[in-house]
C-alpha cells in the first residue's frame, strides 16, 4: 500500500513540475475595415527563452534595458513564426503592440484589408524550435460566429488550412 501512495505522489509531483508549452491565436476579420485583427497569446518567459535562442542574447521581457528594441525583436520574431495565407496570397500584418498579463502577454497583430473568403492557410511556429512539446492554438473566427473554427498546430505540423464560408 505504501509503494502505490510513494508512486502516485511521484506521479502527481512529476505532472505539476513539468510545464507545459501553448500558446493561443484568435483571429478575426473586423467587419467594419475588413482587416484580419490577430490576438496572440504567448507565456512570456517561455518567449524569453525564444527570443534569447533566436537572437543569442540574454532577454529580460519585463524589465528591457531597451523597450524599443525588444519590440523589434518580438515583431521580427512573429514575423518568422506567423504567416497567412488567403487563396495562396500571404496576407502581411502590422505588430500593434503588446501587453502583461500575469504570466502571459497578448500580442496584437492586424493585417492590411483582405477579402476573408476562400481558402484560408495559417502557419504558426512560435517556440517549436525551443520546446518539442509546444503546441499552438488557432481559433478563426468567421463572421459574426461566436463559434470558432480551430487548429492545433505541433512541431512537424506548423500549419494548417481550412475553406472559409
Amino acid at each position: 500500500m505504501l509503494q502505490i501512495y510513494t508512486s502516485i505522489l511521484t506521479l502527481g509531483w512529476m505532472v505539476f513540475s513539468h510545464p507545459f508549452y501553448i500558446s493561443l491565436t484568435e483571429i478575426r476579420q473586423n467587419p467594419n475595415s475588413k482587416r484580419l485583427e490577430i490576438a496572440t497569446k504567448i507565456f512570456w518567459d517561455d518567449l524569453e527563452i525564444g527570443l534569447g535562442n533566436t537572437y543569442d542574447e540574454k532577454i529580460d521581457f519585463l524589465n528591457p534595458e531597451n523597450s524599443e528594441k525588444l519590440e523589434e525583436l518580438i515583431d521580427q520574431y512573429l514575423h518568422q513564426h506567423i504567416q497567412l495565407w488567403i487563396n495562396e496570397k500571404e496576407i502581411t500584418w502590422n505588430l500593434l503592440g503588446y501587453e502583461v498579463e500575469e504570466d502571459a502577454a497578448w500580442f496584437y497583430l492586424e493585417s492590411a484589408p483582405v477579402q476573408f473568403s476562400g481558402t484560408f492557410k495559417v502557419k504558426n511556429s512560435v517556440l517549436m524550435e525551443d520546446f518539442s512539446t509546444q503546441q499552438n492554438i488557432i481559433h478563426i473566427y468567421e463572421g459574426n460566429s461566436r463559434s470558432p473554427r480551430s487548429f492545433l498546430l505541433t512541431k512537424g505540423n506548423e500549419w494548417d488550412e481550412m475553406t472559409l464560408k
